[in-house]
């Protein structure tokens, strides 16, 4: 089933998207317990950028060889970042095995991500320069309570709480998906592409890695190389809704903008409120009302239909 939400504040300023899409998702918790997950988007500083990975999962057997194999893996990382001159500004160890890194790197973020993934079990979740992809096994409280995110502010953000239908239980396949290997562009999903293994062979022979089973991940890399051709946001959803078959709703987010398109045949649900203010849209109405109070009025975006706002 899947519940998907998705928040941005027009006025570019910071806000606490962190705790605003964690009441979101937590009231959607009947739709997905096994994984939170979120995508956020924090003020850039001085053109520095955020690396998240992580290097086991939740659920990965806690051998006796386990924290060994951990801090040899951290210090492997470290290391690669070093010779390929990246400046490590910060590393945050959010839980025993999920690292949040600032850095300074001027190279090619392909480069640096299959690199650092070239190590055993390590998985880069986001690398960009405002976005942050966080997720983990859990309702959104627990995540939200793990890697402290009632303090991040920012400027837009999405999350899904997932139901693992057709993959397993992990990381890996919870949502958002970073566009490997482009910056700050991530998706959530709610639905199935009937094309997926279609789709997955094109862009792997494009030169595109995927963590995951999950059809997510093909809607996130099929959107960046549309826009790394000269596509807007916009003209590459459109162009989604004619190229990727299925029964779908899916948000999509880059560096300043938030997006929704539904399929033809709009079987998936999606509600939105819409003000001068902000934008706030969720697979159900309750979630928007966890963050805004009083009256509101929302709607149902139309069958086959592509939105975009700006912050």
């Amino acid at each position: 089933m899947c519940g998907i939400a998705g928040i941005i504040y027009r006025d570019g300023a910071p806000h606490p998207i962190g705790d605003e899409m964690t009441r979101m998702l937590q009231s959607m918790k009947h739709r997905g317990p096994d994984s939170t997950g979120y995508a956020l988007y924090g003020t850039p500083a001085n053109g520095e950028l955020v690396m998240r990975y992580k290097l086991a999962d939740a659920n990965t057997p806690r051998d006796f060889e386990y924290q060994d194999r951990l801090r040899r893996h951290r210090a492997e990382v470290e290391r690669r970042l070093h010779s390929l001159n990246a400046h490590v500004r910060t590393i945050e160890e959010e839980t025993e095995y999920a690292f949040r890194v600032s850095l300074d790197y001027s190279g090619d973020l392909k480069t640096l991500a299959d690199y650092v993934e070239d190590i055993p079990d390590c998985e880069v979740l986001s690398l960009g320069h405002s976005l942050e992809i966080i997720k983990d096994l859990g309702d959104a409280e627990q995540v939200c309570s793990e890697y402290h995110l009632n303090d991040f502010n920012g400027t837009h953000a999405i999350g899904h709480v997932r139901m693992a239908t057709e993959s397993d239980v992990d990381i890996s396949g919870a949502h958002p998906y970073w566009a490997y290997p482009f910056s700050d562009i991530a998706v959530v999903h709610n639905g199935q592409l009937t094309n997926y293994f279609q789709w997955k062979r094109r862009l792997e022979r494009s030169g595109h890695r995927f963590q995951s089973e999950c059809d997510s991940e093909i809607i996130a890399v099929y959107l960046a190389q549309q826009m790394s051709e000269g596509a807007t946001l916009e003209d590459a959803m459109r162009q989604s809704l004619d190229e990727l078959d299925g029964v779908f709703t899916y948000i999509c987010v880059t560096r300043d903008a938030l997006g929704v398109a539904k399929d033809e045949m709009a079987a998936k649900p999606l509600v939105l409120f819409e003000s001068d203010e902000i934008v706030a849209l969720a697979s159900e109405e309750i979630a928007i009302r966890a963050v805004l109070d009083g009256e509101i009025d929302t709607y149902d975006p139309y069958e086959g239909e592509v939105l975009v706002w700006q912050r």
